[in-house]
Parts: structure tokens; sequence; C-alpha cells
């Protein structure tokens, strides 16, 4: 059994405050945890876990100055390659409550390559915590690291939970958080694709984004068969702490319900609520690469919103030239998603990656988040293994310094909007070249009842901001079934146009607004 680095010496060290190095002190070896095959944590006595207890310790930790967490390693683990931190790997014999039969199980994710900050990894149960300790007892340590030490690999850097998503009769990972404040989910039969965070703050701003991290989690043990489990976490960075609390209930759609309480150890002026981020390289709304065999190569294909009025947007999503920021004002937010919303394997192609499986996210506020605007980041990639997509709730106001902010959301990780609806959305988006090289062509495909079931042709509303639009039709497409809408642009003497296109029926809007940015750069 590895003595590994103190603990206590770690979050010191790091500048946490007493109260969290006091609780390291019921530390246990993950070994020890399933000792006898268990896979839970054994007797020594824990610390007392209240309902607010993580609140208090965002508190107190917000009145000194951050420090990252760090540990100190021995070579290789504090420099591992990605094929050395690979070939760690969780024993699934480790995991939490394996064999107990609560629908539920965690496994560890060691430190390592780019996730160099150790994360504290709490069991909650009968209102006692204790902390887990890493070992070679719970990972197999692979050829590429040789003569590895019993301690390895020293710390964590987060967790995935398994649960009874897909067949009762077996494990499946339903969420995973690992990396700054980042975590990611599925529904059922889907694969992990975008991804979500705590906190986004400074995002694509001067000066450089600021990149909050999870330095604590809180793993309450549920019940046999429960519908949920809980987690809670510390969030620290420069600006901010924080306390989150994620109940998560899986199923064919995943849900999450996330209350966040934030102290702002000085103003934060670019504060991103509900972050996402996501990869879209290309597809048949905006092809900058060719050459490659597979149509279309992205997590997520639009940004959707539903605004304080009730008005739904569709805004397809681009991998630009330049670097891209959109803002939707809103007041009274309703709701807000990246989405992937074809679902076929021909419009991929792909039979390793799957985009067809990949997960759209939603992020519905719980209360009223008052003014502010959803916004968009677009990247420019060369590579599909970036991200290069984020959209977030951006408040109007600041949070000040020294004040206590609470902020409730519902995420649904799915297919789409989880709200049935009666009208028509945005099923595709194309682009082609016109008969000019200042011409592009524009074909947008409509489904849904109010496409599918309209006895008569609805009416196209097109507006563009600069340059001119020409040959404007709506017709039936059977095959989808539902309405498309063709249009060519001209462009010449532009470098920038938005477009905003909509189904009308009687003089009423019956789809969603279709919203699109042409950039020439």
């Amino acid at each position: 059994m590895g003595t590994g680095p103190n603990r206590r010496r770690v979050l010191m060290g790091a500048g946490a405050f007493a109260a969290i190095a006091a609780l390291a002190e019921n530390a246990i070896l993950l070994s020890e945890a399933i000792a006898g095959g268990t896979a839970e944590p054994s007797p020594p006595p824990g610390e007392t876990f209240a309902a607010d207890h993580v609140k208090k310790l965002a508190e107190e930790l917000a009145k000194s100055e951050f420090v990252k967490p760090r540990m100190e390693t021995p070579e290789p683990f504090n420099a591992l390659s990605a094929e050395q931190y690979r070939d760690i790997r969780f024993r699934p014999e480790a995991a939490i409550w394996r064999g107990q039969n609560l629908g539920y199980e965690v496994q560890l994710l060691p430190m390592g390559w780019l996730y160099d900050a150790p994360v504290e990894i709490w069991i909650v149960e009968g209102g006692q915590a204790r902390s887990l300790r890493a070992d070679t007892a719970s990972f197999s340590i692979g050829r590429s690291i040789e003569k590895a030490p019993e301690a390895a690999p020293f710390g964590f850097s987060g967790f995935r939970v398994a649960s009874t998503l897909n067949r009762a009769d077996a494990l499946d990972d339903v969420v995973q958080f690992q990396g700054a404040s980042y975590f990611k989910s599925v529904g059922r039969n889907q694969q992990y694709g975008l991804a979500a965070r705590g906190l986004a703050i400074n995002t694509a701003r001067p000066g450089g984004e600021e990149f909050p991290l999870f330095r604590a989690f809180w793993i309450e043990k549920p019940d046999p068969a429960a519908p949920e489990i809980v987690v809670q976490a510390l969030l620290d960075s420069v600006s901010v702490t924080g306390a989150y609390r994620f109940t998560i209930r899986p199923g064919r759609e995943t849900e999450m319900t996330v209350v966040a309480e934030l102290f702002p150890r000085r103003e934060l002026t670019h504060v991103g609520l509900g972050p996402l981020t996501s990869m879209y390289f290309y597809g048949p709304g905006q092809r900058r690469f060719v050459g490659d065999f597979r149509p279309a190569v992205h997590n997520s294909e639009g940004l959707a919103v539903v605004n304080g009025h009730g008005e739904r947007l569709w805004r397809p999503l681009t991998n630009p030239k330049t670097l891209q920021t959109s803002a939707f004002v809103d007041k009274n937010l309703l709701g807000f998603g990246l989405l992937q919303r074809d679902r076929s394997f021909g419009a991929f192609e792909d039979l390793e990656a799957r985009f067809d499986r990949r997960p759209s996210a939603w992020i519905e506020p719980i209360g009223n988040w008052g003014d502010g605007y959803v916004e968009l980041i677009e990247i420019p990639v060369a590579e599909e293994i970036h991200d290069n997509i984020v959209a977030y709730w951006k408040p109007a106001k600041p949070l000040e310094q020294g004040k206590r902010f609470r902020y409730a959301y519902r995420m649904t990780w799915g297919e789409d909007i989880p709200v049935v609806w009666s009208g028509a959305w945005v099923a595709k988006t194309q682009i082609g070249a016109g008969n000019n090289p200042d011409t592009v062509q524009f074909v947008v495909d409509f489904a849904g009842p109010a496409a599918r079931d309209a006895r008569e042709l609805p009416v196209a509303d097109l507006m563009a901001s600069a340059g001119a639009t020409s040959n404007l039709t709506v017709q039936q497409h059977p095959t989808l079934p539902g309405i498309r809408v063709k249009f060519a642009l001209n462009t010449a003497g532009t470098e920038l146009i938005e477009l905003r296109l909509g189904l009308k029926l009687a003089g009423q809007l019956i789809s969603e607004n279709w919203l699109y940015r042409w950039t020439r750069a």
C-alpha cells in the first residue's frame, strides 16, 4: 500500500484554508476502500458533511487569494506523454460501489499529461465524508511507464459515473468530470461529444480567458435503484469561488439540475453561465475543407435559443476564417443549447467517431436570469481535434466583488430541445456556389408539424443586412417531409452579411427564425 504525498501538505501548498486541509486527515487509500471486494469506503470515521458544507468552504475560500492546486510527483509522472497517460487504467473491480446493486458506480481518473492539478474526491454516506487516495492497487500501470512506485499515480484528475443507462443488467458511462471545470454527459445509446463547464470567464476577450477549476468533489451514495445521483463540487479561480450541486438523472434524455452559488473575489465583468463547448469542423452549411470522404464532421451543428418572448432562433454553426462573436440580446431567457439534429449515419459516414450519436445539450434557467444575452463564439480551426465553439448566457450586469450570486438551471443531454412544439424547425442548411463568384446559393429545409401538415405553402420572410437576395422559392419537400426554401445571395462589395429567414402563414410566424452570418474573410 503506497504512502504517496501527504494530502494535508498538498492542500495547504495549494493555498487552501485550514478547513479544507483538516478534511484530508480522513483520506483513505482506494485500495483500502475496496478491501474485501466491497468497493465501499470502510469504517474509519469521516468528516461531518452538512447540506451547506461546500457553500461554507467556497465562501471562506473567497477571502484568500487563489493558488492553483499542485502536487509534486516523481518522474515520469510529472511529465507524462499522451501515450503514457493512456497506459494508466483504472481497474474496473476497484469501482466505488461495485457489487452493491445500487445501479451506479464511480471510476476514478488519474492525474497526468494535460491534467496536472490534483482533485479531491470524497464519498458521502450517512452524513459523513471520506476522501479517497490513489495507488497502484486501483490502477494498472502499462509498459510505457517503467518501475512505477506503489503510490502511483499519486492523485486524481476527475471521475466518471456509470449507471444502468442503456440496459438494466449493465452499467455504462453517463457523466464524466475532468479538467478545469469541464464535464460531459450522454443520453441513452449516445456517446460523448460536446462538453459543459461550471463557469466561463473572459472568453475571447483581451487579456486572455480565465479557466476556473473544480478542486474538490463530494459524491453522495445513492439509495439502491435511485433515479438520481448527487455530486457537489468546489469551484476555485483567480476571480471567483463557487459551490455547485449537480443532481443527475440518467435516462433516454439525461437531466441535470445545477445549482451554483458564486462568491466573486473581484468584479466579474464578463462571465458566462451554463457554458457549452463543442466542435464544428465542416458540414453542408459551411465547407471550408475539401478532400475528406465524410460529408460532415461536427459534434454540434447549430445554436438554438428560445428567448423571453417565446421566439425560437436557430443559428447554424460555422468554422470561420477569423474569430466570430455573436450576441443574442434577451430578457428572461427561456433556454439555449448546442444541438446535433441530424441523426442519420449517412450524414457523417464515420464508423469510428459516430457523430450521429453525439448528444445535444440544452440549458433551461430555473428562475429569472434577467437582462443579458446568449453569446456564441466561433473559432477557426484546421483540425477536428480542437473544440472551437462556445455558447453561454452573459448577464447584463457585472457580478460584484464580495457579494453572493445564486443561479440554477436544468440541463438536458439528448437528441434535441426537450420541449414538444407544433411549429417548424430547421432540419438542414446547405450552401453552394452560385452562377458567378459573388453569388452564394442557400437551401434551408424545415421539418416539424407546421411544415409537414401545412395545407398551403407558407411564405418565406427573408431579410439580409447587406448584399442582395434573389430567386427566392418555397416548395414542398416530400421526402423530409417538410418545406424547402431556396435563394441566392449576391455578396459583391460586402465583407459580412447577416441573414434572417422564417416561415409565415396568414402573417403569423410558424417556424424557428433561421439566422446565418456570411463572411468573406
